[in-house]
């Protein structure tokens, strides 16, 4: 399957699509935007965050919860005012929020990193309740995901610079459990970046230099696979009004002229048909 061209934002680092109501909302970390987009509609707004923003999830408050570099902040967008939450890594200045995930009960997984991509000091943390805590994941450089199965049974953790994907058991209290290998990939693939679950339970992986987002059967058996025009695929949404529209972003970071030259349509949002609708979108416990 080839993916259609959507919306065109150039965004140097594209990330964190989730379909909220009748709007697709995502991040340009980079450049420090966030948006929403209603297809029906076709109007798109964009607020500019205070720091570099990783991800956006809607909370029971009704506002928003948003992963800005220096930790979670409500945002309102109406005003467009930001509060924080909480601050997270205090002590790495280069660290940033990077990926997060709503489960069904409300609690909210994100990971960090070191913004330059050499320092292993990314973890995964756990927003519940506004409270935040550290997970036992070890250190990486590169966080990302996490996804969560729909009945909060697995959390998968991808480990981008390791092409590897672990599977943890989460307890009651949202402990997660030692990691078993899920999928490991080569170089010809890509970088795993962005992960979901679907609502049966399917991880979508956005292929970063993968040209690709796959979709891979609670099994680790690849069942589709989305070719796209731009070589930086960093994560999918599905949702539209039955939750099987797919929405996938990019990034023009890290391609030279050359390459920008050639994928004009770097750092835009992209969809696709898919057969396995979305999973409830719990709104943030917090």
């Amino acid at each position: 399957m080839e993916a259609s061209h959507l919306l065109s934002v150039g965004a140097e680092l594209g990330e964190g699509p989730v379909w909220i109501g009748d709007a697709l909302w995502f991040v340009d970390i980079k450049r420090l935007h966030l948006y929403r987009h209603r297809p029906e509609s076709g109007t798109t707004d964009r607020w500019d965050a205070p720091e570099m923003v990783g991800w956006v999830l809607p909370s029971h408050r009704g506002d928003m919860i948003v992963g800005l570099q220096s930790g979670p902040h409500r945002f309102a967008p109406d005003t467009g005012s930001f509060t924080r939450i909480a601050t997270i890594d205090a002590d790495l200045p280069d660290n940033r929020l990077n990926d997060a995930a709503v489960d069904a009960r409300g609690s909210i997984f994100f990971g960090t990193m070191d913004n330059e991509e050499t320092r292993p000091n990314g973890c995964v943390y756990l927003l519940d309740h506004g409270a935040v805590r550290k997970t036992v994941l070890d250190a990486t450089i590169i966080t990302n995901g996490p996804a969560v199965a729909p009945d909060c049974s697995h959390l998968f953790h991808v480990d981008t610079l390791a092409r590897t994907i672990t599977r943890h058991a989460i307890a009651g209290d949202g402990t997660l459990g030692p990691g078993d290998p899920f999928l490991a990939f080569s170089g010809d693939e890509g970088h795993p970046d962005g992960a979901i679950c679907d609502s049966e339970g399917g991880v979508w992986i956005g292929f970063y230099g993968g040209w690709a987002a796959r979709r891979y059967a609670p099994d680790g058996t690849m069942t589709d696979e989305v070719r796209f025009p731009v070589a930086n695929v960093t994560k999918v949404a599905l949702g539209g009004p039955d939750g099987r529209t797919a929405y996938a972003t990019t990034a023009r970071q890290g391609l030279d002229a050359a390459a920008l030259e050639a994928q004009s349509l770097a750092g835009d949002v992209f969809t696709f048909p898919v057969a396995v609708a979305a999973a409830p979108l719990v709104p943030a416990n917090s």
